[in-house]
């Protein structure tokens, strides 16, 4: 919790490569630090007040972190490099559902499924986990720098939705670094996920962009990965990736 005189809104900057957060005035604000082991993070709170005013402070914490999931790291890494795809060819690679309870339809994709093959723009991508002491890494790979953007979330960043972008919007490229956290929505409490999280630092993302770094694990196996990301409070997207190519 912060305080200022005569501030608006609060910017918490945690040092540890995720998206800033922004609260009002009098709201707390919390962070899942999900490297493990005891590590410093420099965390930056910006004061914005009337006019666009700003003050800021930055300290210094150390957090311990005793979370991991090796069996997961294993299945995403191979343990050392390992290169996984849309699974382009299974109906349902891409699924939409509501983020918000309603019976259990919010633990699965029941609002929209994808039919194989349907967005074809993005399929040339690849994701590169790869493993490093303390964790992973990850790598979005497309010769053409494309990325796909759903007509939920384009609106919100003024672009086109439902079609494919490239640098113009967003550069892809540049490997992110990676880890697990707890998770603890209630679609993996209700829907029996794996319980575990994965991030991914300075805005990295899985070939769907709804602005979003961190993807509940459903499941994974040696050569399907089902993940879910929260797009707001409204929408959340399922997707599948798979560790052999899918050939049209």
């Amino acid at each position: 919790f912060a305080s200022a005189d005569d501030e608006i809104t609060f910017k918490y900057i945690y040092g540890d490569g995720k998206d800033a957060e922004m609260v009002a005035s009098g709201d707390t604000a919390s962070h899942v630090f999900s490297k493990t082991g005891v590590n410093p993070y420099n965390v930056t709170v910006v004061a914005v007040g009337v006019g666009g005013i700003s003050s800021s402070k930055t300290i210094q914490v150390e957090v311990l972190s005793t979370f991991s999931d090796d069996k997961a790291l294993e299945f995403l890494t191979g343990g050392d490099s390992k290169t996984w795809y849309w699974a382009a060819d299974q109906p349902g690679h891409v699924g939409l559902g509501p983020n918000f309870v309603d019976g259990l339809n919010h633990t699965y994709a029941a609002w929209y499924n994808a039919a194989p093959f349907e967005k074809t723009c993005m399929y040339e991508s690849s994701f590169v986990f790869t493993k490093v002491d303390g964790g992973f890494t990850f790598e979005q790979i497309n010769p053409n720098g494309l990325f796909f953007i759903p007509g939920t979330f384009s609106g919100k960043i003024g672009v086109d939705g439902d079609v494919c972008h490239g640098a113009d919007v967003i550069d892809i490229s540049g490997v992110k670094n990676g880890s697990f956290g707890p998770a603890a929505s209630i679609a993996t409490i209700d829907g029996g996920y794996r319980g575990t999280t994965m991030s991914f630092s300075d805005g990295g993302f899985m070939g769907w962009y709804v602005g979003k770094s961190d993807f509940e694990i459903i499941s994974i196996s040696e050569n399907i990965l089902e993940v879910r990301v929260e797009e707001d409070e409204t929408f959340a997207w399922y997707q599948t990736f798979t560790t052999v190519e899918p050939i049209p």
